[in-house]
């Protein structure tokens, strides 16, 4: 059973929502991947990456999303994560990387990476894995950063829309500077 089918059983618009987000992101990151071959990124693990980057949006509350859990939307990829890790503890594991890998996707897609001063910013506790490793929730593997960046340019609140590279940085503001730079110079890279 793949971690779709594990997490999200039934059709549902969030569901839908869920995979017309992914495969918005899928191409765009493929199209960088396909587009810079000197960069020698794995096509494989970048679309398995994509699709599961946003599973934990599920246990979060975002109702003008369909989402109708409890945890704030902030933590999306932490809970993407802890979702990735309790498939793979209860040995229901079908996908082709190992399950860190693919936790990681969850966990360092969110803004370009979120640092604890995103937590404190907005009233959540900061995550304990933060004390120890600040950077424990930024994108490190150059496909890591090409999924992040890609993600960037679609938001499920309007899926009709693409954004332009300056309307997406303009969108990463309330991450603070460093993550429009950031954005930036992903920009300049890839495109």
């Amino acid at each position: 059973m793949s971690l779709l089918e594990r997490f999200y059983p039934e059709d549902t618009p969030l569901r839908r929502l869920l995979l017309h987000h992914s495969r918005q992101v899928c191409e765009k990151a493929l199209d960088v991947v396909r587009r810079h071959p000197e960069l020698g990124l794995d096509e494989a693990l970048v679309h398995d990456g994509v699709m599961v980057h946003d599973i934990g949006i599920v246990r979060c509350h975002a109702p003008g999303i369909g989402c109708h859990g409890t945890m704030p939307y902030l933590l999306h990829g932490i809970a993407g994560g802890e979702m990735v890790r309790e498939a793979a503890a209860e040995g229901t594991w079908d996908e082709a990387f190992a399950p860190e890998v693919l936790a990681r996707f969850c966990e360092r897609h969110t803004g370009t990476g979120l640092l604890a001063e995103n937590f404190s910013l907005r009233g959540i506790p900061v995550p304990a894995v933060l004390a120890t490793e600040p950077h424990a929730l930024c994108p490190e593997t150059e496909e890591e950063r090409v999924v992040c960046y890609a993600d960037k340019f679609f938001s499920k609140s309007h899926p009709e829309r693409t954004r332009t590279v300056e309307q997406t940085a303009r969108s990463l503001e309330g991450f603070g500077m460093r993550g429009v730079e950031l954005f930036l110079s992903w920009a300049e890279r890839y495109e």
